[in-house]
């Protein structure tokens, strides 16, 4: 039997021919929602550059970081676009130990993932999962699980954890975001670049063409551009493993990652 065999978690219809990104990154992660062809490409990445699972896992601890800081400033609801496969240190899982009230909806295009994170949240009232295309700003904003989770009126901490990269044409997708936030909301964000040496290999990029996403790397002015209208908070745009770390992790090199990250308040 195929690992595509006979697994609960795999949705009738999804065409699996190709890997893509989700999967991928479970992989990376040391998830088990993956098959061949993901782990194969993620073992090519993996070949032209040793780090690349350590840059993931340092970009998914921002992530809790970043929700982490967000309830601190008060942000009881999260709508996490470009979600991915879910993983210990889900968005819902950090917000709802604060507040069992808090309230998250997961956005994804990816059918594997979003068909995990319905079976992961089918008993939790305050959080589902939407399958649609992040780059449908309106269709997103007036879906069901929006609605009836989230209260735009009030500040949202909207996610967007290695989504840009992945769209071809990013500003204007971010900028109809933005608009639909209230004062007192938060964007927070991490971004593939290659002004740092770790991912900037060109095999990178074309190692990810044989796959469903693409990737765009942008530079710090183009990622920095992501935030229009909003106030990055402090330290302002960094790498992923370097915005407010841990009180003992170690220091790492900006070129060791390779991914800009930033969390932003619209005032």
């Amino acid at each position: 039997m195929s690992d595509q065999e006979g697994a609960d978690w795999i949705p009738p219809g999804a065409d699996l021919s190709r890997p893509s990104a989700a999967r991928i990154y479970d992989y990376l992660l040391g998830g088990a929602h993956n098959l061949a062809p993901d782990r194969a490409v993620a073992q090519q990445l993996q070949a032209i550059q040793p780090q690349v699972a350590s840059v993931a896992r340092r970009n998914r601890a921002f992530l809790r970081r970043a929700v982490r800081f967000l309830l601190e400033q008060g942000v009881r609801q999260f709508l996490d676009l470009g979600s991915g496969i879910p993983t210990v240190g889900n968005v819902h899982e950090v917000a709802q130990a604060v507040d069992p009230g808090a309230r998250v909806v997961y956005v994804d295009y990816e059918p594997v993932a979003v068909a995990h994170s319905r079976m992961l949240l089918k008993d939790n009232p305050n959080a589902a999962a939407l399958e649609a295309d992040a780059t449908d700003v309106e269709g997103v904003l007036a879906s069901a699980e929006v609605t009836r989770l989230l209260d735009l009126r009030r500040p949202v901490g909207l996610l967007a954890i290695t989504l840009g990269h992945y769209l071809p044409e990013v500003r204007g997708v971010f900028a109809g975001y933005r608009a639909a936030l209230v004062p007192g909301s938060y964007l927070a964000l991490t971004h593939l670049t290659n002004d740092f040496a770790v991912l900037s290999d060109p095999r990178v990029a074309e190692t990810m063409r044989g796959t469903q996403d693409h990737i765009h790397p942008r530079t710090r002015d183009e990622v920095l551009a992501l935030f229009e209208g909003f106030e990055l908070v402090e330290p302002g745009l960094t790498t992923s493993a370097n915005w407010r770390p841990d009180r003992l992790a170690a220091v790492v090199d900006p070129e060791e990652d390779g991914l800009y990250a930033g969390v932003g308040a619209k005032r």
